[in-house]
């Protein structure tokens, strides 16, 4: 049983993955179990070149940082359990008890996190009811979001990244994934607002 697992490998989902990831030293944190399966073939980032996003030098190439964010993940936060070559098909149940259906195995989670592209591709049983027209995408496009109020669909799930009505930017991309993060760092504290940071102070 994973306290919370992420769909998604690109920008929002590895960014909600390293901040809850790098919340362990807190105790209401320590003994949560958390995983991301890293599918990343759709991601929009496979063919993008960045020069404007903040902390990323320039000329970086989006299959790079696809890369690399998940070998710093591994690296910094190994208790993170990465699942690898699945693609989620199905979910079912209700919070606090999920089953995250893959197209080779099963999951139970308490929360999931959702961060995968707007692609009106998206076919994941038991969320196609939640899911709209994109808000801030041209119509032309075709892009489609899921419902939620502040990242959070329903109980226990949580969306992020494009999927959940943001501007396609890595920087939005990376915010949103953070926010969720947070928003799940805050339930664990019981309700009490955390976030995690490090310093070169302790």
């Amino acid at each position: 049983m994973f306290d919370v697992l992420i769909i998604g490998g690109g920008v929002s989902g590895v960014s909600c993955a390293l901040v809850l990831g790098s919340a362990y030293k807190k105790a209401f944190a320590q003994d949560k179990k958390i995983g991301i399966i890293t599918h990343q073939k759709t991601s929009s980032l496979q063919e993008a070149l960045f020069n404007n996003a903040y902390g990323i030098p320039a000329g970086k190439l989006g299959s790079e940082l696809l890369t690399e964010s998940l070998e710093q993940l591994q690296d910094l936060y190994p208790h993170v359990t990465q699942i690898e070559g699945e693609k989620v098909l199905k979910i079912e149940g209700e919070y606090p008890n999920f089953n995250v259906i893959t197209n080779k195995k099963s999951y139970q989670t308490k929360n999931i996190v959702v961060g995968i592209g707007s692609a009106n591709t998206f076919a994941i049983e038991g969320l196609m009811h939640f899911v709209e027209p994109h808000k801030k995408t041209i119509a032309e496009k075709q892009r489609i979001q899921l419902k939620n109020d502040d990242h959070k669909v329903t109980e226990g799930i949580y969306v992020a990244g494009t999927l959940a009505g943001h501007r396609s930017q890595l920087a939005i991309a990376a915010g949103s994934g953070a926010s969720v993060a947070t928003d799940i760092l805050t339930l664990w504290n019981d309700g009490i607002s955390s976030q995690a940071h490090d310093s070169i102070r302790k």
